[in-house]
């Protein structure tokens, strides 16, 4: 048994936009985000040149199932396992997947049904991804770094946002619906080198709950599952941070998906000006990512978050308001910085505050609430803006995200909550 004398507190890791570990880490994130907006090109066309437009949706639909269904599941693997082995494993799956279909799609035009497989399939290895992906940083770098990660891969999965549909459609038009499935496998395949070289830290768990959790190796996944809603619930922060986000998600990402192309219809401006408001959000949103990514802290964290949650639903209400495009987009930029402020820190301060033994299992109900909750939105949302117009369903939604500012304001853990600040060097 090693005594306490002879334990030596670990290196502070450098910087992490200079640290190779961590951006290694976000070539393969990156590389992996790319090739989710190739495929999603690929699936719809091939879906498009197979069936009707009704068809089309329930095939870009389907992966939304499993990944709801299984989100929670993977969760718990990603607590129990390495979740860079999750990472490796959901990776090296998808590239075979996708790589199936591009040499089935060469050999012949897919039916339906087997385009829908395709995305049932990718929807069930994504609920094992995107947990696993919650629970890495804290493995590459220090807690003081964990908000200049958060900010980079925010800034990573805009950037991936912006590239992936253009690089399937150039793919597309090049080879076809085989050549965009054989360009996102060979992106999924790139992150997996990556992914092996990275080095992973070992982290001690927080408190007995987590000590004791690592040493049960006989318990079953449900209790597991069962351990993490109420490990939630009972924490001062992070359980309203959760919830929080549970309540903005609900209210404003029907409106942002459905809402802006019937509200876009309504005034008349046009598939250009439809771009024009999403390429706001994303310009603001990449503007907040880079400003964390940069700084890697921001005072009074808690603080802040319940500022931009609170103005960045004021400014949603008011894109339905705005009579003239040219104020929307200049509004739609100011929202997206809101909101990638108050998505960032939030990331941050949780992925700072959690026991390591339930991170994986927190990202999975933080994320489920995103893919699997409020997609339901989006028919109601529909139908209420076909009957009612796009103002009053827009101020009904921002008031409801508004509902979560006293989940930010209340509890006085989120209220007070800072992020790590590395302390300065002394010469």
């Amino acid at each position: 048994m090693t005594s306490p004398a002879s334990v030596l507190p670990a290196p502070a890791a450098a910087p992490a936009h200079r640290d190779a570990n961590v951006l290694r880490w976000l070539a393969a994130h990156t590389a992996s985000l790319v090739g989710d907006g190739v495929y999603f090109v690929a699936l719809g066309w091939s879906a498009q040149q197979a069936a009707g437009p009704a068809e089309v949706g329930l095939v870009m639909a389907a992966g939304a199932v499993p990944r709801a269904l299984l989100m929670l599941g993977g969760g718990v693997l990603a607590d129990r396992l390495d979740p860079r082995r999750v990472l490796l494993g959901s990776d090296a799956l998808r590239c075979l997947l996708i790589l199936g279909a591009a040499a089935a799609t060469a050999l012949a035009t897919p039916g339906l049904w087997a385009l829908v497989v395709v995305a049932l399939v990718f929807g069930a290895v994504d609920a094992l991804f995107v947990p696993a992906v919650g629970a890495l940083p804290p493995r590459l770098t220090d807690p003081d770094q964990l908000a200049r990660v958060t900010g980079m891969r925010t800034l990573s999965a805009r950037l991936s946002q912006i590239a992936g549909p253009p690089a399937g459609g150039l793919a597309m038009g090049l080879g076809g619906p085989a050549a965009a499935f054989t360009v996102a496998g060979v992106l999924f395949a790139l992150s997996l080198p990556l992914l092996l070289s990275l080095r992973i830290r070992p982290l001690e768990p927080a408190g007995p709950r987590g000590s004791e959790e690592a040493s049960g190796a006989s318990r079953t996944a449900r209790q597991d599952l069962l351990d993490g809603l109420r490990y939630i619930r009972r924490h001062r922060l992070i359980g309203p941070l959760v919830a929080a986000g549970a309540v903005c998600e609900l209210g404003l990402v029907g409106p942002l998906n459905v809402g802006l192309v019937l509200l876009n219809a309504e005034r008349g401006w046009g598939p250009a000006g439809y771009g024009c408001i999403v390429a706001g959000f994303g310009a603001g949103a990449a503007a907040s990512a880079a400003l964390l990514a940069v700084t890697g802290w921001l005072p009074r964290a808690g603080l802040v978050l319940a500022g931009t949650l609170a103005l960045g639903a004021a400014g949603f209400a008011g894109l339905a308001l705005l009579p003239a495009l040219g104020p929307v987009v200049a509004l739609a930029v100011a929202v997206g910085l809101c909101a990638g402020t108050f998505g960032s820190l939030a990331g941050t301060l949780v992925q700072t505050a959690c026991d390591p033994a339930y991170l994986g299992r927190v990202t999975s109900v933080s994320m489920l609430a995103m893919l699997g909750l409020a997609p339901l939105s989006y028919p109601l949302v529909g139908a209420a803006i076909g009957a009612w117009g796009a103002a009053p369903v827009f101020l009904a939604c921002a008031a409801l995200a508004v509902l979560s500012v006293p989940l930010v304001l209340g509890p006085a853990a989120v209220r007070r909550a800072e992020l790590p600040r590395r302390a300065p060097r002394r010469g």
